[in-house]
């Protein structure tokens, strides 16, 4: 059995190949790459010896200077592929065919054409061709592996090789280089301008408005915030014959990415990413995602924190008040009633006040009303109904938003005649308590940190106690000194004083005339709903912390005001 393995695979052996020189006609591929970089060079017109033309010429009369020793010869081309990337077309079609015994000769016009991978070009040439018995030439460093089999063992062959590897590391290095210094600055780096957008015909790396795209990405956003949902919006847009991004680039004679595709259909997803992308703020947003690394070409998710964001270099479609709006009514439970086209008005804000869940939407008959989820779904021994009717939880938040707005109006009102005041009050005795106690308690967690280690050595406490304890009172030292940089900003922040004008008074000022609720209204001003059991509800708006902090400054000097006045 041996003997019949070894028979059938002496042909491709390089014993035969050795035995036979002059009697083999080889079947050659061609292979030409021209990478990126090339491209680049050739369109610049400074350097065109790596031009698929020149390449070719120069296998081509190789072959003609050697057609006696080949029964055929086929060619391969990738165009614009770089040397670290194996998923060429044209060069996988070449190993195929290898693989399939139609090719048994390979010719490159340098190393570099195979690959630019120094572990990948070694394994093809080393291991890979070796073992198939390829027969493998590349002409500008004068290897051949069956005429001079040294020569591919030859120091030149892997020093090649490395240097080849090192200029597409530091190529790659400086294209990332030039990518971040350009992001950095507020350059737009994209091949293509976001729907909404072009590119400015001076500046391509400057985006200007286009007008009647930015009309559709308006119309998209307000849809969504009168209460539509993400596929009801682009139900309207197909119905009114409004083109998608890929539909209406086509229109205007422009580019169309690949990856984008050629839906002329609006689609929910599109909605989604039109509503997400910050671009629309007149903001750049840019290395979300990158290539893992000059030898793996795919594409991964950076973190947010490492995203590259530069303000105010283009000019707005949305203003940053409506897209943070839309921003937390996406992050909200977004159900939507049958039909789909309508988002409920309170989903995603009503919370059990005493299991915490989700409060889940009904009808019974021709009234709406909503029920804890953990009883309704789960079971009714774990929680209660906690029941409330759609019409009484409306008009109750209602009230309870009207409220707020009467008393924000009252609290600037007060500020302004506390800031004309002579004198103000801005030192609060129940932050400065706060601080001189977390300040004890700091101070006391430190001595027995101190203390630990003698312990310790003392034979009071083990070891294992002392590790334990120390990071106990590492974890207390971390969280005090916290709180204390928290307190002594707002005490910071209290000293200078409050404006009338206080973004969190805002907020509520504008719906003054406020008679009906709407889901952007909601998002703007509620954090949640709490049901409870016996109908009554309550409701955490946002800005608490920055209110409580107004009705302290006012509490604190209108002792004072009243004073000055008598």
């Amino acid at each position: 059995m041996a003997r019949q393995k070894n028979r059938g695979y002496q042909e491709f052996s390089p014993s035969y190949l050795t035995s036979t020189r002059t009697a083999r006609r080889w079947k050659m591929a061609s292979y030409i790459r021209l990478s990126k970089e090339d491209l680049q060079k050739i369109k610049k017109g400074l350097d065109c010896s790596n031009s698929v033309k020149n390449q070719r010429d120069i296998l081509n009369y190789f072959y003609q200077s050697h057609v006696e020793e080949f029964e055929s010869v086929t060619e391969y081309v990738d165009d614009g592929h770089t040397g670290t990337d194996t998923d060429r077309e044209q060069f996988q079609a070449m190993m195929a065919d290898i693989m399939n015994r139609k090719i048994n000769c390979v010719v490159v016009k340098d190393l570099s054409r195979l690959a630019r991978n120094y572990s990948d070009a070694g394994s093809l040439i080393d291991n890979l061709f070796v073992q198939m018995g390829i027969r493998f030439i590349s002409l500008a460093e004068n290897v051949d592996s069956f005429l001079d089999p040294d020569s591919v063992s030859d120091i030149k062959v892997p020093i090649t090789n490395v240097m080849n590897d090192n200029y597409c590391f530091q190529t790659s290095k400086k294209i990332r280089q030039v990518f971040d210094y350009k992001r950095r600055s507020g350059q737009y780096i994209g091949s293509m301008a976001p729907f909404g957008y072009v590119k400015d015909s001076e500046d391509k790396h400057k985006l200007v408005v286009d007008p009647d795209a930015a009309e559709t990405v308006k119309l998209i956003y307000s849809m969504f915030l009168q209460g539509s949902s993400k596929r009801a919006v682009s139900l309207h847009l197909n119905e009114h014959g409004i083109p998608s991004p890929s539909a209406y680039r086509r229109m205007k004679g422009l580019p169309v990415s690949s990856a984008v595709g050629d839906n002329p259909m609006w689609s929910a997803r599109m909605i989604h990413e039109v509503l997400t992308n910050e671009i629309y703020t007149g903001d750049l947003v840019q290395g979300r995602h990158r290539v893992k690394s000059y030898k793996v070409h795919q594409i991964e998710a950076v973190p947010e924190e490492d995203w590259v964001r530069v303000p105010n270099t283009h000019e707005a479609i949305i203003v940053r008040e409506m897209f943070d709006k839309v921003q937390g009514l996406l992050k909200r439970d977004t159900r939507t009633s049958p039909k789909g086209r309508e988002v409920h008005l309170f989903s995603g804000f009503l919370r059990c006040a005493d299991c915490g869940k989700a409060l889940t939407r009904s009808l019974s008959g021709k009234y709406v009303y909503y029920a804890c989820s953990t009883y309704k779904n789960r079971s009714r021994t774990a929680c209660t109904m906690h029941s409330i009717k759609h019409n009484r939880l409306e008009a109750a938040i209602l009230f309870a938003i009207q409220q707020q707005v009467h008393l924000a109006v009252s609290y600037s009102e007060i500020i302004a005649l506390i800031n004309t005041a002579p004198v103000k009050k801005c030192q609060s005795k129940r932050l400065d308590d706060l601080i001189a106690a977390k300040e004890r308690e700091l101070a006391k967690v430190t001595r027995y940190k101190q203390g630990l280690y003698q312990d310790w050595k003392d034979g009071e406490i083990t070891r294992e106690d002392y590790h334990n304890m120390k990071a106990d009172y590492e974890r207390q030292t971390a969280m005090l000194t916290s709180v204390l940089e928290n307190l002594t900003a707002e005490r910071a922040e209290l000293a200078n004083g409050v404006d009338n004008e206080h973004p969190a008074l805002v907020a509520f000022m504008k719906y003054q005339n406020i008679d009906k609720l709407t889901r952007d209204i909601l998002v703007e001003l509620v954090d949640h709903i709490k049901v409870y059991e016996n109908g009554n509800i309550s409701v955490r708006f946002k800005f608490a912390d920055e209110l409580r902090k107004i009705v302290e400054y006012i509490e604190l000097n209108t002792g004072a005001t009243t004073a000055l006045a008598v």
